[in-house]
Formats: C-alpha cells, sequence, structure tokens
C-alpha cells in the first residue's frame, strides 16, 4: 500500500467550463497534454461521479490521465455546479443529458470511468450511445439484493424535505461529516477531507434524487451494455455485490485493487489513472 499520493511530475492546468444539455447548463472540468501530438487517436476519457459529490472528487485523477489523455469530468444534473432537471431524472434521463453534453462538445468517441452511482451512469451512456463509447471503467457496482435495493428507494423516496427549524438538513450534515471526515482513510489530510464534505454538503436540498435513479434502477441492464467493461474493484464495502454485477455484463474483466478500500481519489490516484489507462490503451 503506497502512502499519500504525490503530484504528477508536470501537473496540469484543469480548467472548468459550461456546456449545453436538456436541462441548461452542464458543468464540467477538462486538462489534457501540452503535447497536443500525445492525443493523436486517442478518445478522450469522461468520468461520471458518484452521488451526491460533483466532478470534483475526481481533481487529482484528471490530473494523472491528462499526462495522457484529454479528460471531461461531468457534474450530474442538479449536483456540483450543473443545472438541475426539474425533477429526478434517473439514470437514463442524466444519461441523455451526458449524451447531449458530447454532442454540445463535439466528441464522437469517448471512453468512460464511473464510480459507484457514476457507474450506473457510464452503464446508461454506453447502452445509449454505443457508436460513441468505445470501452468503460466502472468502479463499485452497487448492486445490492432486490430487498435492500427496495428498502433503500423507499428510504429515498421518503427523505424528508428542509423543515424551518433546520432539523433534517443539521442531522444530514452530521452523518455526511461522520462518513466523509471522522470515518476517512487517515491518509486523507484533514483540510482534503473538509473539502470533500462541502462539496458533498453543497446539494443537501436534492441529496436523494440521484439515489432514487440508482435504488430504481433495473441492474439487468448491465448485460446490455456493449463495449468493454472493466471493473475496477478495490476492497471496499461494495465489493461483494460489485463483481456480482460485474458477471452480468457481456464482456468484462475484473481487476482487484486489494490494497485499497475508501477514499481512493485522494489517496491512490496514480494507481487508478495506471489501470484505466492500461485497459483503454
Amino acid at each position: 500500500m503506497q502512502g499519500p499520493a504525490s503530484k504528477p511530475p508536470n501537473p496540469r492546468f484543469i480548467r472548468r467550463g459550461y456546456t449545453a444539455c436538456r436541462f441548461g447548463h452542464m458543468h464540467f472540468r477538462t486538462a489534457g497534454p501540452d503535447d497536443e501530438t500525445i492525443l493523436s487517436g486517442k478518445p478522450a476519457i469522461v468520468l461520471l461521479h458518484q452521488n451526491p459529490s460533483s466532478s470534483f472528487e475526481y481533481e487529482q485523477l484528471i490530473a494523472h490521465l491528462a499526462t495522457t489523455h484529454r479528460v471531461y469530468a461531468f457534474d450530474t444534473p442538479g449536483y456540483g455546479m450543473s443545472d438541475a432537471p426539474p425533477a429526478p431524472a434517473g439514470m437514463a434521463g442524466y444519461a441523455a443529458a451526458f449524451s447531449d453534453a458530447l454532442d454540445a462538445l463535439g466528441l464522437e468517441t469517448v471512453d468512460l470511468y464511473g464510480f459507484h452511482t457514476g457507474a450506473l451512469l457510464a452503464a446508461e451512456l454506453a447502452i445509449l450511445r454505443p457508436e460513441t463509447v468505445r470501452k468503460t471503467v466502472m468502479t463499485g457496482i452497487p448492486m445490492y439484493d432486490a430487498p435492500t435495493r427496495a428498502a433503500k428507494l423507499a428510504q429515498a423516496e421518503e427523505f424528508p424535505a428542509p423543515d424551518e427549524e433546520g432539523k433534517v438538513i443539521i442531522d444530514l450534515l452530521q452523518r455526511l461529516w461522520t462518513y466523509v471526515v471522522t470515518s476517512r482513510d487517515k491518509q486523507v489530510p484533514l483540510a482534503k477531507a473538509v473539502l470533500n464534505f462541502a462539496d458533498k454538503a453543497g446539494v443537501l436540498d436534492r441529496f436523494s434524487w440521484a439515489y432514487k435513479g440508482v435504488w430504481g434502477w433495473d441492474f439487468a441492464r448491465l448485460s446490455l451494455v456493449p463495449c468493454p467493461v472493466l471493473v475496477l474493484q478495490p476492497a471496499e464495502d461494495l465489493r461483494a455485490v460489485s463483481l456480482e454485477a460485474a458477471q452480468l455484463l457481456s464482456d468484462a474483466v475484473v481487476r482487484e485493487l486489494p490494497d485499497l478500500d475508501r477514499d481512493i481519489f485522494d489517496i491512490a490516484p496514480e494507481i487508478l489513472a495506471h489501470e484505466i489507462r492500461s485497459f483503454l490503451d
């Protein structure tokens, strides 16, 4: 197991911008090599994040991947700095918005990486755009058993709206702090953990929206993913269910990372970038 990740030898300058989708503005982070000739023949890599984070969680991974590839990391509609849909859009609705963004940016061929919620978004986008998505990497496919998913969906559907006294939001913030900061891998500095917390805390009024899509999703759709898939799986809580889900994919290989658990983008972005790059290239 490596210690805290060092920066790439020549850190890329990550730019931020907006493009268009059916729900309005979609925010993204992007970077790539200074020498454009390095990009010859390589599809851009599109990163799709977990819920309720944003593309912020991928900044170190972007920097490592961007030494050899053009990278785009989108904020899911309603999260980060992307405009929200009028109501929860479901995995297919969010994927359709990403499809709009690919067209708006002129990206004709891409590879995908999706983490947790982002894995399902990547699956839907690959199904929707088989002519555009060449390969996909997924980490942590949250395919719990049907009763567990039903219970989680009910919890998301019944999540209370913010109240005047602030109890709903304050309770949620306390649970979020415990998960993101208190329970973090201690290789993550406190200052960075606080930023991770702030990133997730920015959408508390829509906290459960994407979860409704996750727990209501038909995981049998994994069998419809038409492209080759790498399931890049650390030894996290989702390991067993993710490996089970990998068996539904028609063209998949599994690469386990037994020395990693949580906070992987903070403590091991160079390892993830190496594995992603090796599969895509």
